[in-house]
């Protein structure tokens, strides 16, 4: 979305950060390696300092400060803009060892299309700059459009209270179609909060793992999905304490 210049789920914290992160860029002198990989050593505390001075102020009325922040990160996130780039390194669909990971799912179509021409066509979209109207640098509609695509798709992840019950032995039935056609054990997915915490649905095959963390979203503690030889556990911290990790097995 933000590639796309589609901004709006993004929070006023985001164009804050474009903004700040554009300074450190320039003090860096343009060393964009420099100043992308070190920049999570110093983001806090340049959070801090902007806070405190007369530009982090985002009332509605300030609106040049809402203007230089969409530019900043309009900048960045053009497709062939710096983050665009890097995130263009990233595949949409992962395989790991006898794992699927995506955003929203992975679906029979998508194998049928191929996941390494789709990995490589967004890549190919996210690079090149939104001037070149070459149709082999479309968006890829497959992974990235519509209620069915690789990162919009809840078929696995929506909430099985909203769901009939013959919808989710349908999802169960194409999970288990699509994890047998790439030769895989297991698919971990997020995009769809999950008010629960990490979750596994589908008969155990997909796992679900949007706890919402974002400050705008469910501001929820952290969770992670440890997986060793196979075997899937959920680690997250104790409510009454920071020090200890709850840990949740799953067979």
């Amino acid at each position: 979305m933000n590639v796309e210049g589609d901004f709006r789920y993004v929070d006023p914290g985001g164009f804050d950060e474009c903004l700040r992160f554009l300074e450190y860029l320039d003090e860096c002198e343009g060393n964009w390696n420099d100043a992308f990989l070190n920049w999570v050593n110093v983001a806090e505390r340049r959070k801090k300092e902007y806070t405190a001075s007369p530009n982090g102020d985002w009332r509605p009325w300030n609106l040049v400060k809402k203007q230089k922040g969409f530019a900043a990160r309009s900048s960045l996130f053009k497709r062939g803009g710096p983050l665009a780039c890097e995130l263009a390194k990233h595949p949409v669909v992962l395989n790991i060892n006898d794992w699927i990971f995506c955003h929203g799912g992975l679906l029979p179509h998508h194998v049928e299309y191929g996941i390494e021409r789709m990995n490589r066509e967004v890549s190919m979209w996210m690079k090149c700059p939104s001037e070149d109207n070459d149709n082999e640098t479309d968006i890829p509609f497959i992974a990235t459009r519509g209620y069915d695509s690789v990162v919009w798709s809840r078929m696995y992840s929506q909430d099985a209270a909203e769901r009939t019950r013959r919808a989710l032995m349908l999802s169960s039935i194409i999970a288990e179609q699509t994890l047998k056609s790439v030769g895989a054990k297991g698919m971990v997915v997020g995009h769809t909060p999950q008010i629960h915490g990490v979750n596994c649905k589908c008969d155990g095959k997909v796992w679900c793992v949007d706890v919402g963390m974002s400050y705008g979203v469910l501001y929820s503690r952290p969770e992670v999905l440890e997986i060793v030889n196979d075997r899937p556990r959920v680690l997250k911290k104790r409510r009454d304490s920071y020090d200890e990790m709850e840990v949740l097995d799953y067979l």
